[in-house]
């Protein structure tokens, strides 16, 4: 065995830095074509999918898929690593730095003025901090365009709330539900698709920011109730297939009495 791929199985290092070796050494001739073959956008897939599975782990309560689906994810940070270093862009260690420099300045509550704050607090100086201090050119700015949209509506307010643009109380949110759902009724019968998708949009944006004001992530609600209509609506399939007609030969009415019934 060469020396590069022993220091994989040296137990004296920690296994940040093993895993940073392995990945050199599936990365070097005499590691794996398919490893070799990956770019910084191929990888992307893979990325966003190991993120994915860590959020199941997390709504499943899943410990031991939690531990696997980070080193997953961890995996895919240190290849990106591995593909800025042979190409001399940075380390894995120079985007470590650059996180707790990121972090420490961002907290000076805690590591400099030494002071209590609320959550809300803590967010809202978070994003203060990135505007004054230049990293950001403008509020709203960071916010990649492919984050799914509800999650990206939920980041859109707290941004501009933690600047003070926004409402003050949930009650207040509401009553901007009840103005968007007037308006798409006022809508509906000018059968104007385009004004129809933006008051739509506007309502989903509103929703959004009612739950960022009760502090539920939106995405992470809306995932929860698509699965719980998902096995509810498994159950009412299970009952029709046992009945044996088909969903055609029921009425509404009938469907929704044993939707209530599986309920």
């Amino acid at each position: 065995m060469s020396n590069s791929k022993s220091v994989v199985f040296d137990q004296s290092l920690t296994p940040f830095e093993r895993l940073i070796a392995l990945m050199a050494v599936l990365r070097s001739p005499e590691g794996c074509a398919w490893d070799r073959k990956q770019t910084h956008q191929s990888l992307l897939p893979y990325l966003i999918e190991e993120a994915y599975e860590v959020m199941e782990a997390v709504e499943n309560g899943d410990h031991e898929a939690l531990k696997e689906e980070l080193g997953d994810l961890i995996c895919q940070a240190v290849f990106h690593g591995q593909l800025a270093s042979e190409a001399g862009t940075f380390t894995i260690n120079d985007a470590i730095n650059l996180i707790i420099d990121k972090l420490v300045r961002r907290h000076p509550h805690v590591f400099s003025e030494q002071k209590e704050l609320t959550p809300k607090q803590v967010r809202d100086q978070w994003e203060k901090i990135k505007v004054n201090s230049g990293e950001k050119p403008s509020v709203l700015g960071g916010i990649p365009n492919t984050m799914p949209a509800l999650t990206m509506a939920f980041r859109i307010g707290e941004k501009a709330g933690g600047v003070g643009f926004d409402w003050k109380e949930p009650a207040e949110v509401i009553d901007k539900l009840r103005e968007e759902v007037d308006e798409i009724t006022a809508a509906i019968p000018l059968g104007d698709s385009d004004r129809l998708a933006d008051e739509i949009g506007d309502l989903l944006f509103a929703t959004a920011s009612l739950a960022r004001k009760l502090d539920i992530d939106p995405e992470q609600a809306l995932r929860r109730a698509l699965r719980k209509f998902r096995e509810r609506f498994d159950r009412l399939e299970q009952q029709v297939n046992e009945s044996g007609k088909r969903f055609e030969d029921f009425t509404l009415e009938q469907l929704e009495e044993i939707w209530k019934r599986v309920k």
